[in-house]
This record gives C-alpha cells, sequence and structure tokens, in this order.
C-alpha cells in the first residue's frame, strides 16, 4: 500500500490550531474514493467543538488531527468558523452521514468493512443493520474492545485480525479522542487502507442512541438535544466545552490570541 508524502492534502480552516478541511461532503467522498482505489493509508478523523476544545489542553491530540488524511468539519460551527476564513463552500462533513454515504458506494465498487468498538453487542448489531440497509455489503469482522487500551498480547490479536482479513476500511466508534489517539496508534500496523473515527455513529446506526432532528443537526443545535438525551453522560462535554470554545474562538477571530496550526 502507497502512503502519502503528505497526510494532508486539501486546504484547511484554522480553529483554534486544529486544521479543519475545508471540504464537503461531496468532495470528501471522492477523495475517499481515490485513496481507497490507489490504496493509500491514512485515518480519517470527523471533528466538532468536543474534538476542537479536547485539542486545546493536548498538544499531542491536536497533532494527530492535524496529520489526519482528512479531519472533516463535523460540527456545524466548525463550517462557520470555515466560511468566515474564506472557504464558501465548505459545509458539514458528519460521521454518521458519512458512513452511510461510504457504505453505499462501497456496494458497488465492492470495497470490505471491518467494525471495531462500541460496547458489547453493538458492532454485531451494526453489522445487522448496515447488511439490511446495503444489500450486498461485505463487512468482514467485528470487534469489541475493553474499555481500556488494549494490552500487548490483545493488540497482536486485533492486528492478526485484521491481516486475516484485509478490510479496505476500519469503522472505530469510540469516543473522542480515544478513537483518534487508536487511529493514529494502528494506522500503519493494520493490513487495511483507511480507518474512520466516527464515534457516536456506531451507536446511531446501530439503534441503540436516537439521533437529533435535522433542523436541529444543520442549525447547530444538535448538542443541546443529545445533552437531554444523555444529561449525566454529556454534562460536561458541553456546558464547560461550548462556552469555553466561544470565549476561545472571539480571540481567534479578532487577534487577541493566535492559535498556529501545527
Amino acid at each position: 500500500m502507497n502512503e502519502p508524502e503528505h497526510q494532508n492534502p486539501d486546504p484547511r480552516a484554522n480553529v483554534l490550531g486544529v486544521g479543519v478541511s475545508a471540504i464537503n461532503p461531496e468532495v470528501a467522498l471522492a477523495r475517499i474514493a481515490r485513496a481507497l482505489e490507489s490504496k493509500t493509508k491514512g485515518y480519517i478523523c470527523v471533528t466538532g467543538v468536543h474534538g476542537v476544545s479536547e485539542a486545546q489542553n493536548d498538544p499531542s491530540f491536536r497533532t494527530i488531527l492535524n496529520h489526519a488524511f482528512l479531519n472533516t468539519p463535523d460540527g456545524i460551527p466548525t463550517v462557520w468558523v470555515g466560511r468566515l476564513q474564506g472557504f464558501r463552500t465548505m459545509d458539514r462533513v458528519y460521521g454518521p452521514d458519512l458512513m452511510l454515504s461510504v457504505c453505499r458506494f462501497s456496494v458497488e465498487r465492492g470495497y470490505t468493512h471491518f467494525l471495531y468498538g462500541g460496547a458489547e453487542g453493538v458492532a454485531a448489531e451494526l453489522q445487522r443493520q448496515l447488511e439490511t440497509r446495503f444489500p450486498g455489503i461485505k463487512i468482514v469482522g467485528t470487534y469489541t474492545p475493553p474499555f481500556r487500551p488494549l494490552n500487548a498480547a490483545e493488540s497482536e490479536d486485533w492486528i492478526r485480525r485484521v491481516a486475516a482479513v484485509k478490510p479496505d476500511i476500519v469503522w472505530v466508534g469510540l469516543s473522542t479522542p480515544k478513537q483518534e489517539k487508536f487511529m493514529a496508534e494502528y494506522w500503519r500496523k493494520l493490513d487495511t487502507t483507511l480507518m474512520f473515527g466516527v464515534g457516536a455513529a456506531f451507536d446511531f446506526h446501530a439503534g441503540r442512541v436516537r439521533q437529533s432532528p435535522r433542523w436541529m443537526q444543520r442549525s447547530g443545535l444538535e448538542w443541546l438535544f443529545r445533552l437531554g438525551c444523555e444529561p449525566r453522560r454529556l454534562w460536561r462535554r458541553y456546558l464547560k466545552n461550548n462556552p469555553l470554545f466561544l470565549l476561545r474562538l472571539l480571540g481567534q477571530l479578532t487577534g487577541l490570541r493566535r492559535y498556529p496550526l501545527d
């Protein structure tokens, strides 16, 4: 397989020092298709306010985002920032929608998938749902990891499992920043082309968690819907990170703070 000289060939908006790909769904799918056809290895992140906020306190995580093959604008606020920076055609590339688009076009091309992540039973249910939704899709394996980093034996077993089936795509459904750090650790070690970190898409498409209405997704209010559904798990993420993001962004936009890209 080929590895690109530059992991991030697309122009990027600077969102608090995080390079968010200045793309839209059509451009994202075209670049993914070219990478799969040429077997150009890499990992793809989907980043919204939560990911950008996590990167402020974790330089290593920011570097991972900035060196992704694509770091898609998963949240509407990242799209707004990009458009303010002159990227007029930039639009949201939402992880759950991207997953469905890639699955749909992979049926025509015969690309294969591996599902890694989720709680017990989620990956298996996701496989069933995707096979029902996309007849002919080739899902060659699932793996439910423990709620901790893999130990040495588990890591070797995971690499062997992937090598045995050689999937074109590995979907990773962990939380941010766990999934991005996982992909950064394994994308060179695995016999696969592209890794996608899509987080809650596993639970959404497996039918475990409800998605917000489209109007809330498009208006930047998805966080409010998710907070209402899972307040105990998500209150800190949204009620702390969102105001901090706005304050930092105000500093960037007014020139009071500089956030250079790595």
